[in-house]
């Protein structure tokens, strides 16, 4: 059942799930007990969440839209403007599949080891026909080669970065991370070795994007959220920071996010 769409002159309050229309935009609401102040996201594919305290004022929900409309239509658009691109992608020979920004062909092999269902061999990624039979096994066996291969490489560009921007070196590893291409965890209480992740397709992006999301993502060892302090310190490591910012909203949007489609569509 569709959640009613509430009108912003309503006297209700809001509830979780409903959606919330004011001057225009339709917002999704999300309400939880533990939040203590209003907050607004903009999901990948341009919709846009007010999380809300329980028990909230509707009319003070509608007067924090307003407040923050021109942020919300800003990041819309940015949204709009790095829609993904890349279709899904089919798991027979021939398909390209990308690894740190070199394209590889799909090689379909009969007699690929099963504790080695995806190689990279002489230029072509190879994948056993068990898996390239069935898409989630062989999203699986994928995914999983990109983690493993992006780790090991990465693990080795960590060291030169941190020593760059002066920070200790976090712990790392690749993983789903649902759309985004890094995150950092600090430790407990700050005492602990924080926790660099990054998505797996990061790894099919060119060397040079790759570096500066690690770059940013250990900017943040420092400086949390993305004020001026976080942008000088990235900066001075890496002085061409907006220029690769830029090219991997283009080009990051291109890349294969793991959909998939079946051999005979």
């Amino acid at each position: 059942m569709t959640a009613p769409i509430l009108d912003s002159a309503a006297p209700v309050a809001l509830s979780e799930g409903d959606r919330l229309a004011v001057d225009g935009l339709a917002l999704k609401v999300r309400v939880s007990p533990r939040r203590r102040r209003f907050a607004l996201t903009v999901e990948l594919d341009a919709a846009v969440t007010l999380h809300a305290p329980q028990g909230c004022s509707k009319a003070d929900a509608v007067d924090f839209v307003r407040a923050h409309r021109d942020w919300v239509a800003d990041k819309v658009a940015l949204r709009e403007r790095t829609r993904p691109l890349t279709p899904p992608k089919r798991l027979v020979e021939g398909e390209v599949f990308r690894y740190l920004g070199r394209t590889h062909r799909l090689t379909v092999d009969h007699e690929c080891a099963a504790e080695a269902p995806v190689r990279l061999v002489a230029g072509r990624l190879v994948l056993s026909a068990t898996h390239a039979s069935d898409a989630a096994l062989g999203r699986a066996a994928l995914t999983a080669w990109y983690c493993r291969a992006g780790r090991r490489w990465a693990v080795g560009r960590l060291q030169p970065w941190a020593a760059r921007m002066g920070v200790p070196e976090p712990a790392l590893d690749v993983s789903d991370l649902g759309g985004r291409w890094g995150s950092y965890r600090p430790g407990p209480d700050n005492r602990e070795k924080g926790r660099m992740s990054l998505g797996w397709p990061l790894f099919q992006l060119p060397i040079h994007l790759v570096d500066y999301v690690i770059a940013h993502e250990l900017a943040h060892v420092k400086v949390h959220g993305h004020g001026p302090g976080f942008w000088a310190l990235l900066g001075r490591a890496l002085p061409e920071y907006e220029e690769r910012k830029a090219e991997l909203d283009e080009l990051g949007r291109r890349m294969w996010m793991g959909d998939l489609t079946q051999k005979d569509e």
